[in-house]
């Protein structure tokens, strides 16, 4: 038992004194980042009292909390990894939901220990404190965050069931991190999951359902007991109800990237976008963002993003005029499986060329793909309501540039590399920590180009927008040494309040990739998010009004007098990176404020006596106002008009 905070130890190797205080970020001795990695403890029947450190390294902050004082050494694990522990390395392209293994601690006696299983990626935040269990959460949630966790069951269903671990999704270790199920353990008891145990907690659940999804999902429980093993029958209705919910939020963001060589290389084997040049009049933006990092040296990578660039943006505009004619919803799987064929058909041209130029094994020309799509499908969430945006976002990765999801609480990585370590860890042949060890532990395992279509297996990943964020999709010239995980916080919440622009962050990260990481090209776009509609910003400096008007209320401030005269000025330009909101109707939004009524001869009069008399003339005309005016009556021309402010998402913490 420790009476105080424990130290806290460098992850730097080479440092000369890698112990530091509880509390600081950063190694005093070397200035290297400090991790705070919070463990679950699975330790069924073991007690350990919190305050204790064990084996000199895991502090316990509570009952099965423990943190690793010492994240720069490997923990305990087996040689030949037990196979209890498979689930979890075979689940692990479902990492955005479900844990890792980090390692086992031996407690009690040398002979006989205990083993006591180690989790990272769980359901704790950076206190080490556990996220709200789902059922404790389910009553208090917005009906489309209710609907989007049932989905995300769904889906997560038949992975699980195929390591038979599916019984997790029913008990207390299903949590939620804002949008995302995520799970504390795995219930690895084996047992025979069917669905009616999916129907049966569905069920208990509609009792403290929104009022609005009560009565659809009742008919979709009813289904599940009708349909037998499937649960794809009731995916569609499912899915017209997310998207229902979904509809009901306005949507709209604003995007920006960029692309740069960096302080090493000579060639920019990056493409990206949108570009700012791409921001004016493109049908493409904001709908669709990407980044590729061409690989096979400058006279190969470069010409391999780019080709793949312009031919993903034709075929996705391709892709968005055949959905915009559809009279019905394009479903989900439908979508995977058109992205899939134009990866595919992208990757084809590719080897193509490679073929062409009788270039081999890694001589070949190829890149990497990280696609984010917004489908605008439009959707009626009642029949005397207008066609909104369903909020569907569609994530495609090939290789290892990223896409996360970041918002006021968490940074949320959405991809899996395709890389050597994520293969070795799928495939159960070691953890991801041990797999990093290797030296070819971040070799790419797929990339376009580099084979035959039919050998390239995309990750495609549907989310649902339903608060706001910013999705950043980087290469990894900046993702690469957790950089992105390590400074999001010093950039995310500055976005979401307006105090720095898009184009700025996206310069300030690229500035911290070629700082920190410095050695290979770097690409950056980001989204940002809104449930409301786009904010009216006012001007600091307003435009002069006429002088006649000037002179007949000099008593209203500039702000007023600005707001007054709105309707009768053009507006600015929007910068280049502010980008329309994706509502169909967006005159519904914001009803447009009446013109007032004109002045009336008198009211020069009276406007002028105002000057002469001040403030008693001023009472006196104030008085014969509210004398004359009726609760009919239009808004006098001074009054100024009500903006409505945003409505502001619940607030959380990708596929």
């Amino acid at each position: 038992m420790i009476t105080s905070a424990p130290l806290i130890y460098c992850p730097n190797t080479n440092c000369p004194n890698p112990s530091n205080s509880w509390g600081r970020q950063e190694c005093e001795a070397c200035q290297t980042h400090l991790i705070y990695r919070y463990l679950w403890a699975v330790a069924p029947g073991v007690e350990i009292s919190v305050g204790e450190l064990l084996g000199d390294r895991y502090y316990v902050v509570a009952p099965q909390v423990w943190l690793d004082t010492k994240p720069g050494e490997p923990p305990f694990m087996y040689e030949e990894l037990p196979d209890d522990i498979m689930p979890y390395l075979h689940l692990y392209p479902q990492r955005l939901h479900t844990p890792e293994v980090y390692g086992f601690y031996q407690h009690g006696e040398e002979t006989y220990p205990t083993d006591i299983l180690l989790l990272d990626n769980v359901p704790l935040d950076s206190e080490g404190k556990l996220f709200p269990p789902f059922v404790e959460a389910w009553p208090t949630a917005t009906p489309v965050r209710q609907v989007y966790w049932l989905w995300q069951m769904m889906q997560l269903w038949k992975p699980l069931s195929e390591q038979r671990v599916a019984f997790s999704l029913f008990t207390n270790n299903l949590r939620v991190e804002g949008w995302r199920l995520r799970l504390l353990e795995l219930d690895l008891q084996s047992r025979n999951t069917k669905l009616r145990d999916f129907k049966i907690f569905w069920s208990n659940l509609i009792p403290t359902a929104h009022p609005h999804i009560q009565q659809p999902l009742t008919e979709i429980c009813q289904m599940i007991s009708d349909i037998g093993e499937s649960l794809e029958a009731i995916a569609p209705k499912l899915n017209q109800l997310l998207l229902d919910q979904a509809a009901q939020l306005p949507l709209s963001f604003q995007i920006m990237g960029a692309t740069d060589t960096g302080p090493v290389r000579l060639h920019n084997e990056d493409c990206c976008y949108p570009i700012e040049q791409d921001l004016v009049k493109n049908q493409l933006v904001p709908h669709l963002a990407m980044i590729c990092d061409g690989v096979g040296g400058h006279d190969g990578g470069e010409v391999a993003s780019q080709l793949a660039v312009q031919s993903i943006k034709r075929l996705v505009q391709n892709l968005l005029t055949e959905v915009g004619q559809q009279q019905e919803l394009t479903s989900p799987d439908l979508v995977n499986k058109q992205l899939e064929e134009i990866i595919r058909v992208v990757n084809n041209m590719i080897a193509t060329e490679n073929d062409e130029q009788g270039r081999e094994s890694r001589q070949r020309m190829g890149t990497t793909l990280v696609m984010a799509l917004q489908l605008p499908q439009q959707v009626k969430p009642s029949p005397e309501s207008n066609p909104n945006n369903a909020h569907e976002l569609y994530v495609a990765n090939v290789g290892d540039s990223r896409a996360y999801w970041l918002s006021r609480n968490a940074c949320q990585l959405l991809t899996v590399d395709d890389n050597v370590a994520s293969r070795e860890v799928r495939l159960g042949h070691c953890l991801y920590w041990q797999a990093l060890q290797r030296r070819d532990a971040g070799a790419l395992t797929q990339a376009l180009g580099t084979r035959d279509g039919e050998f390239i297996h995309p990750t495609i990943q549907r989310f649902l927008i339903e608060e706001e964020g910013l999705l950043l999709l980087c290469s990894d010239g900046l993702s690469d040494n957790d950089w992105v995980e390590n400074s999001w916080t010093e950039y995310t919440p500055k976005v979401l309040r307006g105090e720095i622009s898009l184009k700025q962050a996206v310069e300030s990260l690229i500035d911290l990739a070629n700082e920190k990481n410095g050695h290979d090209n770097t690409s950056v776009v980001l989204v940002h998010y809104r449930l409301s509609p786009e904010q009216l910003i006012l001007s600091n400096t307003p435009t002069a009004p006429p002088p006649v008007r000037e002179a007949l209320i000099p008593e209203l401030s500039e702000t007023s007098q600005e707001l007054l005269y709105s309707n009768d000025e053009e507006g600015s330009e929007p910068e280049p990176e502010s980008e329309a909101n994706l509502n169909p109707n967006p005159e519904s939004e914001l009803e447009p404020v009446q013109d007032s009524p004109k002045l009336k001869p008198w009211m020069f009069m009276v406007g002028l006596l105002l000057i002469l008399l001040v403030g008693a003339v001023i009472a006196v005309w104030r008085n014969w106002e509210n004398f004359q005016s009726t609760s009919d009556d239009s808004p006098a021309p001074w009054q100024s008009p009500m903006i409505p402010e945003p409505s502001e998402p619940p607030v959380s913490p990708n596929s």
